[in-house]
């Protein structure tokens, strides 16, 4: 296949709407707008879930149940492939992947998995590790330390 032969496929592209190119085009005079009111107009457009000032659903019906999110415990994932990138013999902790550009953000734990090979002789610090990246680290030689 050339650069020339690549081709979209049947469907995918569509004309475009060309408005207000005479009354014969379809789309002439009123541009698919109708005849005044809200919509008609530039810029009128109104927010999902506005139903014309009268109270919206979301806030007729009442609020109950209990959500969750607010003590959902966040955890950063790596993979032991990413550890490939260290020298053998360190001491990998949170910071030192921080300063890596390994996690980011804030996060109540630390996670390692098992995605990837790893030659390196590393011990790592994290809070939990998966069973698979437990035996991935030993196998090359390396220790797991668990954080309390």
């Amino acid at each position: 296949m050339r650069l020339h032969e690549l081709a979209f496929r049947p469907g995918a592209k569509h004309r475009v709407k060309r408005l207000g190119c005479g009354e014969s085009s379809g789309h002439g005079k009123t541009s698919g707008k109708g005849h005044k009111g809200q919509k008609a107009r530039s810029g009128g457009s109104i927010r999902i879930g506005f139903e014309g000032g009268q109270m919206p659903l979301i806030r007729r019906l009442p609020k109950r149940g209990f959500n969750n999110a607010a003590f959902r415990t966040s955890l950063a994932i790596v993979n032991i492939g990413d550890l490939e990138q260290f020298e053998d013999g360190t001491h990998v902790t949170e910071q030192l992947l921080r300063q890596k550009g390994l996690v980011n953000g804030s996060f109540d734990g630390l996670k390692i998995l098992g995605r990837g090979e790893l030659t390196r002789k590393l011990t790592v610090e994290a809070d939990k590790f998966s069973e698979t990246a437990r035996q991935g680290i030993e196998k090359a030689g390396g220790a797991v330390v668990i954080r309390s």
